[in-house]
């Protein structure tokens, strides 16, 4: 896929000003994937006017709230009959399983849906002013020009988290897809475009993050900042934002515990404690990076999880028999690596994995599932996001320290807890500073239930209404029909007072 008109502004297809593209490549097996443009500073400017326009002109806002639900379900079918191309430009830019890919679109498709359905719902309410001369109701209204700032692990469907309650509350907008992963929003643009969206109210910048994505955080013409990412690029963004005071709504990943007690289902608690930590080579921002086992149980436990993960068969985006893909970048299995290095100087020990793919698997970035015990609280590969395929284990004697071990962390993005006492797992639920918690499963997710963290895992919620109320103002209308004299000020009527 090659094509050096790929910047999206103001309806129309247009290259970067000085020509200037990026290979894309599979990070399965280093294959060039295609060429896109890359925006320049001067580009990056062209689509803020442009989405300033659509928002002020008000006819994207003047589309009855209904009506734009629908276009959210159009959008949601074109998806579905468009799911082999999508599935395989994710697949492509992301090296992750066709499967995998396919099943994003479908949730992809899902979320536009939901808040294609949710638009028309909610016309604000009356107040009682306590005054029957009183009109007195809140409505909601778009916050204006949005910029929405995707990452590359699953580059469409955190896009479409914030792309679809934009468009149902009203706003323009101006996306950012990581520069290693930007295909699906270039087809993102394409089905927006061909169901008709008013031009303006759609943009696209393509590049690097300082150069396309910095100043959406800190331009005067844009309202909010939607970003999903790092948390020290969290922090910048949210910085940048403050000098204009503009919304921001920031999910900056976890440091997800996994907290297993004793009377758990034991099968299902290793299976689902694979599944929360290898899935999509552990690139998940609500990966079950912290295995927190109950000590009466952890060497058990801990030797089924090694065996089963040995197990694990890693391949291409093709490969039938693979489970499991490659990292994003050489850079980022550098950095996976050297993150287990610094664990094991600490005094971790490895007990699977740690060290690449060999064979057919060296022509992509591929780590092998790694299994890191005796380790201790303070440890950086206890306290830091690895992002990749590595689990650390952790024990626990009574359910107080194991709340205190889960809590340990300046995240609090999400958590599971593995029990058959639901006494214990309500408990646990509810002592737990997590943004979601799981009682005995792993990474199910709700397109009408919130999602977001606590502490630096980030600030507002995707997903569910509170989702859609990120992308809108409040405004208090109140209407007295009864207009009077107050009397509050007397008139200077009293010769004395003249």
């Amino acid at each position: 896929m090659t094509d050096t008109a790929t910047l999206y502004i103001d309806g129309a297809w247009v290259p970067a000003s000085d020509g200037g593209t990026r290979d894309i490549r599979c990070p399965a097996d280093g294959e060039l994937v295609g060429a896109v443009s890359e925006a320049t500073t001067a580009d990056v400017e062209k689509p803020t006017p442009a989405a300033r326009g659509a928002s002020d002109g008000g006819e994207w806002v003047a589309v009855p709230a209904p009506e734009r639900g629908d276009f959210l379900l159009r959008v949601a079918a074109g998806l579905r009959e468009r799911k082999a191309e999508f599935a395989l430009a994710e697949t492509l830019d992301t090296g992750k399983r066709l499967v995998e890919s396919e099943i994003d679109i479908d949730d992809i498709a899902n979320c536009f849906t939901y808040f294609g359905k949710l638009a028309g719902l909610d016309a604000g309410r009356i107040v009682d002013a306590a005054n029957q001369a009183v009109v007195s109701r809140i409505e909601y209204e778009p916050v204006g020009v949005c910029g929405l700032i995707a990452p590359w692990n699953y580059p469409l469907l955190q896009a479409a988290w914030k792309i679809a309650p934009a468009l149902a509350a009203g706003n323009s907008f101006i996306l950012k897809p990581s520069e290693l992963t930007p295909h699906t929003a270039i087809l993102m643009m394409r089905l927006l475009h061909d169901l008709g969206l008013p031009r303006g109210i759609a943009n696209l910048v393509l590049g690097a993050g300082d150069v396309a994505g910095a100043p959406l955080s800190s331009h005067p013409d844009v309202d909010m900042v939607s970003f999903t990412g790092g948390l020290e690029t969290g922090k910048k963004i949210a910085a940048a934002a403050a000098a204009t005071v503009k919304k921001v709504a920031l999910e900056l990943g976890g440091k997800n515990p996994n907290v297993i007690f004793a009377d758990a289902d034991f099968d299902a608690a290793v299976d689902n404690a694979l599944n929360g930590a290898f899935v999509h080579s552990g690139q998940v921002c609500s990966a079950g990076a912290r295995i927190i086992v109950e000590a009466s149980i952890a060497e058990r436990f801990v030797d089924e999880l090694v065996r089963r993960a040995n197990l694990i068969r890693l391949g291409g985006p093709f490969d039938h028999n693979a489970e499991t893909g490659p990292l994003i970048s050489a850079a980022h299995r550098d950095k996976v690596t050297a993150y287990v290095a610094k664990g094991v100087a600490e005094g971790a020990r490895v007990r699977c994995g740690g060290t690449w793919g060999d064979g057919e698997l060296e022509k992509g970035f591929y780590y092998l599932p790694t299994i890191l015990d005796r380790v201790q609280r303070g440890m950086s590969v206890v306290v830091d996001e690895a992002f990749g395929p590595v689990v650390t284990v952790e024990t626990f004697e009574t359910e107080d320290e194991a709340v205190a071990t889960a809590n340990d962390t300046v995240y609090g993005l999400a958590g599971a807890v593995w029990t058959q006492d639901a006494g214990r797992g309500q408990r646990m639920s509810r002592r737990l500073r997590h943004g979601t918690i799981w009682i005995n499963d792993y990474h199910p997710y709700l397109p009408q239930a919130e999602w977001g963290g606590f502490g630096q895992s980030g600030v507002g919620r995707e997903l569910g209404p509170t989702g859609l109320a990120e992308y809108q103002e409040a405004k208090h209308i109140y209407q007295n029909t009864e207009p009077a004299v107050t009397g509050w000020f007397t008139e200077a009527k009293d010769a004395a007072i003249l």
